[in-house]
């Protein structure tokens, strides 16, 4: 698994100098991956506007995250049956996540520099806000048809108790006339026998040796029987009696369910494309969306941590989890300079904790990147 920490250092003699050994160190021992991470110039305004976006912007990261995760568990759930074909979707600006972290680039077009922060964070906090409420309502409207469909398949496609009889039974296999009709039986294999000596008992108006097996599987057959329709609700009492079930049946109704299983699957099929194609776009711009946001958090926290002016440098560092531990003594002993009070928390540092560390407290500014939640590592 990869760790991805978004790291933030003030452009100080000593600072740089530690900068080049960390970038020296990683590469000799392959402790991590050490690249820039190109943030631009934005419009800082007064200390107390930074606090406050401060707070709302690790609130909003929270949210974004949140909100990823459950378009792409989403994408995950209605792609079930092509599931090979998710990572292709789950892309960020068409290109594979990791891609997009290591070489972001900001876009001025859609978030515009000179806009203040809190405008940048109203802009993301309603893009992340109407994927969700959208996400939710889309993902209610799919589940209902996929849900209907399964409903009849499952009628359709059961037992002989649940399961449509129109595959089985033929037209020409009834009789309705003005006095006569005909009663399908379901009969399980040990009682075969019985129901040929008894069913013409079972009434007086039963039609003698009217009784067809139209169908069996393992459980037991379908036997039909012809009667009088006035000795209908005697015969299905007396089949009751000997444990034998009479379904309602009407070759019309089942004809209009078949009808509705296909049209619910032309549905299914129609807005599964549609689906789909919502899902990865708007993956794409939320997950989009949360790396600006972290480039926002990383600048926000730069100025109200190193002062103005803005004088700093923020690095992605790119490791596996089983040398975090080892990436962070050294990142604490180079920049121990920044705040000689700062230990790190004795808590794991390989939990996913959402946005920044906040369980931890280092002399320089960390922000972790979930990469569990995206596998992306």
């Amino acid at each position: 698994m990869t760790d991805l920490w978004l790291i933030s250092v003030p452009l100080d003699k000593t600072s740089l100098t530690s900068v080049e050994k960390l970038k020296r160190t990683t590469a000799k021992t392959n402790l991590a991956t050490c690249c820039r991470f190109s943030i631009p110039e934005l419009k800082v305004g007064i200390l107390d506007t930074l606090l406050i976006v401060s707070d709302d912007l690790s609130k909003l990261d929270t949210l974004t995250e949140s909100v990823i995760k459950k378009t792409y568990q989403c994408m995950k759930e209605v792609m079930e049956q092509a599931s090979d074909k998710v990572l292709e979707n789950a892309l960020a600006n068409g290109v594979d996540l990791m891609s997009f972290v290591t070489k972001f680039q900001w876009d001025k077009a859609k978030y515009p520099t000179a806009m203040p922060l809190t405008s940048l964070a109203d802009i993301i906090n309603k893009e992340v806000s109407q994927v969700e409420t959208e996400l939710n309502s889309r993902a209610a409207a799919y589940n209902s048809v996929k849900t209907s469909l399964q409903n009849l398949t499952h009628k359709r496609d059961g037992t002989l108790q649940t399961c449509s009889l129109n595959d089985i039974v033929r037209k020409e296999d009834l009789v309705f006339s003005e006095y006569l009709t005909t009663l399908l039986v379901l009969v399980t294999r040990g009682s075969y026998l019985q129901w040929e000596r008894t069913y013409e008992s079972m009434s007086e108006f039963v039609v003698p040796r009217s009784s067809r097996k139209l169908y069996e599987d393992k459980e037991g057959g379908v036997f039909s029987v012809t009667l009088f329709k006035t000795a209908v609700c005697e015969f299905k009492a007396k089949a009751l009696e000997s444990k034998f079930t009479v379904p309602e049946y009407s070759f019309d109704l089942e004809e209009k369910r078949q009808q509705e299983i296909k049209q619910l699957n032309v549905h299914k099929k129609e807005q599964y494309g549609i689906f789909v194609r919502w899902l990865k776009v708007n993956f794409s711009e939320v997950f989009v969306a949360w790396i600006h946001l972290k480039a926002l958090r990383v600048f926000v926290e730069s100025a109200l941590r190193y002062g103005l002016p803005m004088n700093y440098q923020a690095l992605l560092l790119q490791t596996d989890r089983k040398r975090s531990k080892k990436l962070r003594e050294e990142l604490s002993s180079l920049f121990m300079h920044l705040d000689p009070t700062a230990t790190a928390s004795k808590t794991d540092i390989s939990s996913d904790i959402p946005g920044i560390c906040q369980q931890e407290y280092f002399s320089y500014i960390c922000f972790h990147i979930n990469t569990n939640l995206l596998e992306i590592s």
